[in-house]
């Protein structure tokens, strides 16, 4: 292709200011991200870059909401719905954990967006939608376990998730204060792989239907029936 039709091709140049501003954003932030630094990097100018996407705030939406397109259209992969309930909850948190590490661009555009509290979002008219599709399969995967006797009933599909993603994004946000505090290197790829059999542990545990469980411990320690007064 000649390379002026390259460069008049909106969608490609679209892409890649986004592309360009996605590395820019996950290493400077918002405040510290520069229009110029952006379109040298993507062989744009910055009447181009302002006519596509209309400012550097509007320019930040733009990638956050292509970067959370991303893990979304990612985790359809999964096919969740058409497996065993508790194989999608280990494909679920094993997905998401590796997502973290091999895009850690994803972690530093959601803290720069914290920083904000969260008004781009606010203003998104496609974020909601992406996630409403995503949660109601999670909460189909856990009705299914609950009727077949291996989930407890009455769990909050967006609660599960956030503990998924925080159980992941907590430990990685903090991998440097930590592994110094504790004195063993996180990151290290046996701790790792410990970490995600840690996560699976911890997530299939609480969801696993306990009511069994419950009866023997309410009775541990306590004589027979027939033994007792009364």
């Amino acid at each position: 292709m000649n390379p002026y039709n390259r460069r008049r091709d909106p969608d490609r140049s679209r892409q890649r200011i986004l592309r360009a501003a996605t590395a820019e954003f996950a290493r400077r932030g918002l405040g510290g991200a520069r229009v110029d630094r952006i379109a040298a990097r993507a062989g744009a100018n910055k009447r181009m870059l302002y006519y596509y996407f209309g400012n550097k705030e509007a320019l930040f939406l733009h990638v956050l909401e292509a970067a959370y397109a991303r893990i979304r259209n990612a985790e359809k992969a999964l096919r969740l719905e058409h497996v065993d309930p508790e194989e999608a909850i280990r494909r679920l948190v094993a997905f998401t954990w590796r997502y973290y590490l091999e895009h850690p661009e994803f972690l530093t555009l959601l803290n720069s967006e914290n920083l904000h509290r969260g008004r781009h979002l606010r203003r998104s008219t496609r974020v909601a939608a992406m996630h409403s599709p995503f949660i109601a399969t999670i909460d189909e995967v856990l009705r299914r376990g609950a009727l077949a006797g291996k989930f407890r009933e009455g769990v909050d599909p967006v609660q599960l998730y956030i503990s998924i993603a925080g159980l992941g994004y907590f430990y990685l946000s903090n991998r440097y204060t930590l592994s110094t505090i504790f004195q063993r290197d996180l990151i290290a790829p046996r701790a790792r792989a410990k970490r995600l059999a840690h996560m699976i542990d911890v997530v299939l545990g609480y969801l696993r239907d306990r009511r069994d469980g419950r009866r023997e411990g309410a009775t541990r320690g306590r004589p027979p029936a027939h033994a007792r007064p009364g």
